[in-house]
């Protein structure tokens, strides 16, 4: 036994047997293994082998619990106590197309209430909210605090890039859940998620949990059982808390990139944009004022008369973009055709998230860079007749040679029928959460 163990209280292999073994952790040693992981005593393999084994055998409520505070107790907490206006955030878990925070804050604040929206980057097929925000000159993601405060205060909404400090142990064990294979246990989705949302310090907070191929739950058994883990975490911390399972099946609007989603999303602002977006855009904006206590305002109102779009150019002017800018256009283009009459019976969501990665909108390490102009845009959506010789789906990026392999990725992915072949629509929100 080392000097530096005999010091720790507890020992991980006998926290990690527990979990293996599907008996309880006492309280105070899930709290210590986290806290040991973060200041390094406890080793990346022995935290691999305790997420896999709550991937195999899950955590209790409680232990859950636990789990989320150690996390929000390894950094700091923020605090919007002195706004003197209720603050309520927005969580998606992510999707293909899934632009909604960019229409969704504005219209929010438009109404009086804070919206810290404190969001990430895309890594692989879903797409980050910050490299959308990028693609306008200027516009910058990183805040002090201070700057962050005062946008609330002066502005009412912020989109920004969330601070070092908020829950590093979060960090740390998402890197390696990352190559371990354990990205899907549901504990630690929860924990890491709320963890974040709660050290962030917002009043209420309202959760987008997609369902669906492109999204990271594929069914919605598994989708409702995270939903309601993450309200009942965040009812236990003093977080009003609410989530919306929503379709994913197929890509949300009809851009999917990032300067063509914040097309798509001005054109929501300014009373127009795709059926969808603007329906799930609504939905949410009715919760996240239902729990800052507006419950009966007219959120379409504030779509129509151009509130929401004033607040949108306020948010990008206080952090240094130009909301009337161009936005960059792609170098090269390719258009898919239909090669035969008839329905657009489906669109398959995760093939068009990767073959957008795979045309440079999106990463695959953190490190890299993204082509801001590069993307999708559909021109028809699923159940739309189509004739041959229709123009299907415009593929764009900066290099020539990226169409290829995102043209592999869609092989199969659209499927055009006979009239009435299609299935019937899917309802775009499936259920709600409360606690």
């Amino acid at each position: 036994m080392t000097a530096a163990s005999a010091r720790e209280p507890f020992d991980a292999v006998d926290v990690i047997r527990r979990v293996r073994d599907a008996r309880p952790v006492p309280h105070d040693e899930l709290r210590w293994m986290i806290d040991a992981f973060t200041r390094g005593y406890v080793s990346d393999a022995q935290m691999a082998a305790f997420a896999m084994a709550v991937l195999l055998n899950g955590l209790g409520r409680e232990e859950i619990r636990v789990l989320t505070d150690a996390m929000i107790a390894s950094g700091e907490r923020m605090s919007f106590a002195g706004l003197g206006k209720r603050t309520v955030d927005k969580h998606s878990t992510g999707g293909v197309g899934d632009k909604i925070t960019l229409p969704l804050a504005p219209l929010v604040a438009s109404f009086g209430v804070a919206v810290p929206q404190l969001s990430g980057r895309g890594l692989g097929h879903t797409g980050g909210t910050l490299d959308k925000l990028e693609s306008i000159p200027g516009w910058r993601a990183a805040l002090s605090n201070d700057e962050l405060h005062a946008q609330l205060r002066d502005v009412g909404a912020v989109v920004c890039a969330a601070g070092s400090g908020l829950a590093p142990a979060d960090k740390k064990l998402y890197a390696l859940r990352d190559v371990t294979g354990t990205v899907e246990a549901i504990p630690l989705i929860a924990s890491s998620i709320m963890s974040k949302k709660i050290a962030e310090g917002t009043d209420a907070l309202v959760l987008d949990v997609k369902v669906g191929s492109g999204a990271f739950m594929t069914d919605i058994a598994s989708a409702r059982e995270l939903a309601a883990t993450m309200v009942a975490l965040g009812a236990d911390s003093g977080v009003a808390t609410t989530a919306l399972l929503t379709d994913m099946e197929t890509p949300l609007g009809r851009t999917i990139g990032n300067a063509n989603e914040v097309r798509e999303a001005v054109e929501v602002l300014a009373g127009g944009g795709p059926a969808d977006v603007v329906e799930l855009t609504v939905a949410l904006a009715r919760d996240m004022l239902a729990l800052a206590g507006q419950p009966d305002v007219d959120v379409e109102a504030a779509l129509a008369d151009g509130r929401a779009m004033d607040t949108w150019r306020a948010m990008i002017r206080a952090q240094g973009g130009d909301p009337e800018a161009a936005l960059p256009a792609p170098r090269e283009s390719h258009t898919v055709f239909a090669d035969r009459d008839g329905v657009l019976e489906s669109m398959d969501a995760l093939a068009f998230g990767v073959a957008a990665w795979r045309l440079g909108a999106g990463r695959a390490r953190a490190e890299d860079a993204v082509i801001h102009a590069a993307g999708i845009d559909l021109h028809v959506t699923r159940g739309a007749r189509v004739r041959a010789g229709d123009p299907v789906f415009t593929l764009s990026t900066d290099e020539d040679e990226r169409f290829g392999r995102a043209l592999e990725a869609l092989d199969g992915a659209w499927i055009i029928g006979d009239d009435g072949d299609a299935a019937a629509p899917r309802p775009l929100v499936l259920d709600r959460i409360t606690a």
